[in-house]
């Protein structure tokens, strides 16, 4: 008998995979070991189911999209969740992981928590005028979590956030059963301890799955998930009016004459702190080789 559903997780060669019928633990033909596309958290697969219940993995559907770091594919959204209070996210970490969103199709939440101790007002205005849907939540209170609830329903989310920013603890917020041990911040360095060591699609009352991640540092940031220079223009949307506006064609938009995104920011209608990180990523991306984006 053969079933068609999603992998929730992946343990030592065993992949628990959501069914009509269940969840039932599976292993990957042997040919899965030999190509180069290995089954990841987020997969559609279909499954032969044996006798004794469990199942082996006949095949992969086609992805809508894929992360690398961590790996998970089929996300609906990512939900990065962000913080004012200590310790405090750059907005740089926030932009590198919405860029690498947007150049793989993937809507973006801009979560801010901890808004009993800081309503992060700055955060707010910079994401809210840069076209992102931003909620603001307190894991401590319950303020928020409601509306970001609704939001998750019925959709694969991705949840990253800089440790210590309270995710864990928003997670559970938003599911009890979630049980995850939250993490506590050093006085010394006001850095939080990971507390999630791997990911895994966890299923949502109300319909839709959650993946939860170790944390910015586990996407592969340090060369923006290899995205083109000339394609980064576009892993910022609010760049989008402006970018066939410049003088010169082939701007970079980092300190050319005439160029339109920069003239844009000076009247205020691309946030400052978005253009200064879309500068800094546009600098560590430049140099980039062809074969290095193979």
């Amino acid at each position: 008998m053969t079933e068609t559903g999603i992998i929730l997780k992946g343990i030592g060669g065993f992949y628990y995979v959501r069914t009509q019928s269940g969840v039932i633990e599976c292993k990957a033909r042997g040919r899965f070991r030999k190509a180069a596309e290995k089954p990841v958290i987020g997969d559609r697969v279909t499954i032969e189911v044996q006798d004794d219940g469990t199942g082996y993995m006949m095949s992969i559907e086609p992805r809508k999209n894929q992360l690398l770091r961590p790996a998970v594919a089929n996300v609906d959204q990512l939900v990065v969740v962000c913080s004012a209070a200590p310790p405090k996210t750059e907005t740089l970490l926030i932009d590198k992981v919405t860029a690498i969103a947007a150049h793989k199709g993937i809507d973006t939440l801009i979560v801010i928590n901890k808004c009993d101790l800081d309503r992060g007002d700055r955060l707010y205005q910079i994401y809210t005028q840069a076209g992102f849907s931003v909620f603001r939540v307190s894991a401590e209170t319950g303020e928020g979590v409601d509306a970001l609830r609704a939001a998750l329903a019925g959709k694969v989310s991705a949840f990253a956030g800089n440790s210590g920013v309270g995710k864990s603890s928003l997670l559970n917020c938003i599911d009890a059963e979630f049980n995850m041990k939250t993490g506590s911040i050093s006085p010394k360095t006001e850095r939080g301890r990971h507390t999630t060591r791997h990911v895994e699609l966890v299923e949502l009352p109300g319909g839709g799955c959650i993946a939860d991640t170790p944390g910015f540092s586990a996407f592969d940031t340090e060369k923006m998930d290899l995205i083109r220079k000339d394609d980064l223009q576009y892993a910022f949307p609010e760049f989008e009016p402006y970018i066939n506006q410049c003088r010169f064609t082939g701007c970079a938009h980092v300190k050319e004459k005439g160029c339109a995104i920069r003239a844009a920011v000076e009247d205020g209608k691309i946030p400052r702190e978005r253009h200064e990180s879309y500068c800094k990523l546009y600098e560590s991306v430049k140099n980039l080789k062809e074969w290095e984006l193979k």
